[in-house]
């Protein structure tokens, strides 16, 4: 009981900066439509839709899969990543590059045109400025280096947002968002409406059963209860290795325990699943 007392704790003092909390929050399509209209104000974004939250990309045995935070698409089918980074890992340019990669490889099959592909974006978004050199923002985008008026025209873009830049270079309304990962607690209403959606989030008193492929996912440090799942590539890769079937193997058995022989077990279940799945598509 100490030890799902002491989770509970931890559950309680996490803040958005938790990239497990902020794919939650943001799986509410209004805040993340306007996370994403603040960093981009110069697209009109009408609606976003999820086709995988937490997106996972495993190509192959010998690649290295990811994970993406947040994943959605606008009605244009213009790409968008969004990442919580907090911990200064010194390779986020490389990250953003192969992370772009995984994505374009989703984004068209075996006989499309390399035209095909729509524009995407991956954007993280760090409590630290990564070049240092004051900005709250940095845009990169391929472009000549012979003629900087020249652009590659490959739509790929990567947006690195932090809350330690100190020159005014961004709206007061997109600086809001940074500060508040950073822990500050700006006037803005953007601000108060995530707030209130973490604390939702947070105050939500259900148990909770993370199953991940990593003995050290952050997710199981916050669950009541973590089932750990393999497959039988763990035995002879380095990488983790994640398999949908012995996920949804175990969540089959799980949901067998919770409800067979169990009174209102259809009504309990659809109430845990309103508690996580606000305004789900």
């Amino acid at each position: 009981m100490g030890n799902i007392e002491e989770k509970q704790t931890k559950w309680e003092e996490l803040s958005i900066s938790n990239d497990f909390l902020f794919g939650k929050v943001m799986q509410n399509p209004k805040l993340c439509k306007e996370l994403l209209q603040r960093i981009l104000p110069d697209l009109n974004i009408e609606r976003i839709e999820y086709p995988e939250l937490q997106k996972s990309i495993n190509m192959d045995m010998d690649a290295r899969s990811v994970r993406l935070d947040v994943y959605v698409k606008d009605e244009k089918e213009v790409v968008y990543d969004i990442e919580m980074q907090v911990s200064h890992t010194k390779e986020l340019p490389k990250r953003s590059r192969y992370y772009q990669s995984m994505i374009d490889l989703q984004l068209i099959d075996k006989g499309q045109l390399y035209d095909e592909l729509k524009r995407s974006y991956v954007i993280f978004i760090c409590p630290f400025d990564l070049y240092g050199k004051g900005r709250h923002i940095y845009t990169f985008e391929n472009i000549c280096k012979e003629d900087n008026s020249i652009s590659m025209g490959d739509e790929a873009v990567k947006i690195f947002l932090n809350a330690d830049g100190t020159m005014d270079d961004v709206s007061r309304e997109l600086k809001a968002f940074p500060d508040y990962v950073a822990g500050q607690k700006p006037e803005d209403s953007y601000v108060e409406k995530l707030e209130e959606a973490v604390q939702e989030a947070k105050k939500n008193g259900v148990v909770t059963v993370g199953i991940t492929n990593n003995p050290n996912s952050s997710v199981g440090s916050i669950v009541d209860y973590h089932i750990q799942t393999a497959t039988r590539e763990k035995l002879f890769l380095n990488e983790i290795c994640f398999s949908r079937v012995s996920a949804m193997t175990v969540i089959e058995v799980l949901y067998l325990f919770l409800t067979v022989g169990q009174e209102r077990s259809y009504d309990r279940t659809s109430y845990c699943e309103s508690l996580i799945a606000d305004e789900k598509l």
